[in-house]
């Protein structure tokens, strides 16, 4: 039951963080675009993307350090599996103009028509990569 109350608590942290960046600086929580916004070079915006950034980075030895815990990490996925997956997702993220913070848990909390066709578009790719490379389901 912990687990559940601690994957409830850090739902309710994400919509919370995004709420709160939504409604002091007016922008979407989406970490493809906040990371972006950074590489784009100095502005008047890089200090809250940056801390934003460095948020999500610290938050999970946060955690570890008050839970004392740290679960198990496996990857069984290769190298080059990984790199290739993470091109992938960079790609995705460039032609739906956004990830799946962005569309995902504002665009669809704003009722964003693109971001549903999104979202649909992100767990239909999910579920028959899933299928493919776990299960050995041909489609």
């Amino acid at each position: 039951m912990t687990a559940y109350l601690i994957s409830l608590a850090g739902g309710a942290l994400i919509g919370l963080s995004a709420a709160l960046l939504l409604l002091v600086n007016g922008r979407i929580a989406g970490v493809s675009g906040i990371t972006g916004g950074l590489l784009g070079g100095p502005d008047r915006d890089t200090a809250w993307r940056a801390l934003f950034l460095l948020g999500l980075l610290a938050g999970p030895l946060v955690y570890r350090q008050f839970a004392g815990v740290w679960p198990p990490v496996r990857i069984e996925a290769s190298w080059p599996a990984l790199i290739v997956g993470g091109l992938l997702v960079g790609l995705g993220t460039r032609l739906g103009s956004g990830c799946t913070s962005g569309h995902g848990v504002c665009g669809l909390a704003r009722l964003s028509p693109r971001s549903m066709a999104a979202v649909a578009t992100f767990m239909a790719t999910a579920i028959a990569t899933v299928l493919l490379t776990r299960h050995g389901v041909h489609l």
